[in-house]
């Protein structure tokens, strides 16, 4: 239970509750006080769950005086109750002051309000549709008819709840190693099969510890690769441990050197500067808007790094990053938001390492398409992406956020081989 955490009042990408009363960040930043796109969507679930259940119960069991439904009504408010509070505790940012009950049980009682919404929601889309089809077979007797719908009602539950349960207490853990190879435009034939370690979205907190992240770290290591990246957000939000998640990260080693950008929840937690001068001490460089070069025999590759680009602000990408571009030579963007990729084509880049997406999180395939929120926000989700002899990689990275699953997009550590294009 205290693996879960206060996530829940973020947007998509990030942007959580906090009231402009809490304490400021390490940067002095304070973060915004109202909710996110998570709680525009829980809302009005929650409402049209209590409105379709009061017109079932009044218009099915006007006296419901059977005790079997009384039990089943008192469940279900229940939960109802469960779920409202969440939203209040997460929407007004209340649950993120101090308090004595510890942060595990006050992230278990949300998480549990939040799961429910989203699993009865599917429940109930799964059940209402087929009501409909039930409803449309011919010469169905009605006893035949409540039965079926009775059976569909309970796997339409079940269902979605295993799925969840997989993906919160298998996927989300099963660290693997993706290898690839990422074809390079004019790359040198010395660095030919030169090996680049990735490691993104750690989001250290109640949802993923630091002994998870030194096994992230360790698994990395074991590569041997030439060069090590971290492509940014390596906590969540204010409150988790910023310091003993640097201790780890700066654990990584690569023959080459380590490199970094920085990601939106840096942003956010307004750690940028603090990160970067502690990681900086050891070893690990933060390219912020600035460029290095790799040599290897004859070979030299330009290694060029960003702050986090914000998503939607297509207008802005990249602004005066042409100066980090060396002509005739392969250049390398990390950055933590892959959108930018057609823009740093533009700019003069050959390759773009990213992450930020966590390859959707819960990615579903239904008749060949991958069916994940995401794909409202960038076309570039997870893996090799090749435009006009450019090339950019997005990894599902390690971490979660919003909820702690994991489904269809399963945590990794990217194992890179550059190739010539």
């Amino acid at each position: 239970m205290h693996q879960l955490l206060p996530q829940f009042a973020h947007s998509g990408h990030g942007l959580y509750t906090l009231l402009n009363s809490l304490p400021a960040s390490v940067d002095g930043t304070t973060g915004p006080s109202h909710g996110g796109p998570v709680e525009y969507i829980a809302l009005p679930l929650l409402v049209l769950q209590l409105a379709l259940a009061h017109r079932y119960f009044t218009r099915h069991h006007p006296d419901g005086a059977h005790p079997g439904r009384i039990a089943i009504l008192m469940g279900l408010a229940a939960m109802w109750a469960v779920s409202a509070a969440s939203l209040v505790l997460t929407w007004s940012g209340v649950f993120y002051k101090s308090s004595p009950i510890p942060a595990g049980y006050r992230a278990a009682f949300v998480a549990i309000g939040y799961f429910w919404i989203a699993l009865s929601s599917a429940s109930l889309v799964i059940v209402v549709a087929l009501r409909s089809l039930l409803l449309r077979i011919p010469n169905l007797h009605s006893p035949t008819r409540r039965r079926l719908l009775g059976a569909a009602g309970v796997v339409a539950f079940c269902v979605p709840a295993a799925a969840t349960a997989f993906g919160v207490f298998v996927v989300r853990k099963d660290y693997g190693v993706t290898e690839l190879d990422l074809p390079i435009a004019g790359l040198h034939p010395d660095f030919e099969g030169f090996r680049i370690a990735q490691v993104s979205d750690l989001h250290v907190s109640p949802f993923l510890s630091v002994r998870d992240a030194a096994r992230v770290i360790d698994m990395t290591n074991e590569l041997r690769a030439d060069l090590a990246l971290f492509t940014g957000d390596l906590i969540t939000e204010r409150g988790d441990p910023l310091d003993e998640a640097i201790r780890e990260l700066i654990r990584l080693r690569a023959g080459y050197g380590v490199f970094g950008c920085m990601g939106n929840h840096e942003e956010y937690v307004g750690c940028r500067n603090y990160l970067q001068q502690q990681a900086g001490r050891a070893g690990l460089t933060f390219l912020r808007g600035a460029a290095t070069q790799i040599r290897r025999g004859q070979g030299v590759l330009n290694i060029a790094g960003v702050d986090y680009q914000r998503t939607g602000n297509r207008g802005t990408y990249l602004h005066h990053t042409e100066r980090l571009v060396i002509p005739d030579v392969p250049n390398i963007l990390l950055s933590h938001n892959p959108d930018v990729f057609p823009v740093a084509i533009r700019r003069g880049f050959q390759a773009v390492i990213g992450g930020h997406t966590h390859g959707g999180q819960v990615n579903v395939e239904i008749l060949h398409q991958n069916i994940t929120p995401v794909r409202f926000k960038t076309p570039y989700i997870s893996g090799l992406y090749r435009e006009e002899n450019a090339s950019c990689f997005v990894t599902n990275g390690i971490g979660t956020i919003g909820m702690p699953i994991r489904l269809g997009a399963p945590p990794e550590v990217a194992l890179l081989r550059l190739v010539r294009a």
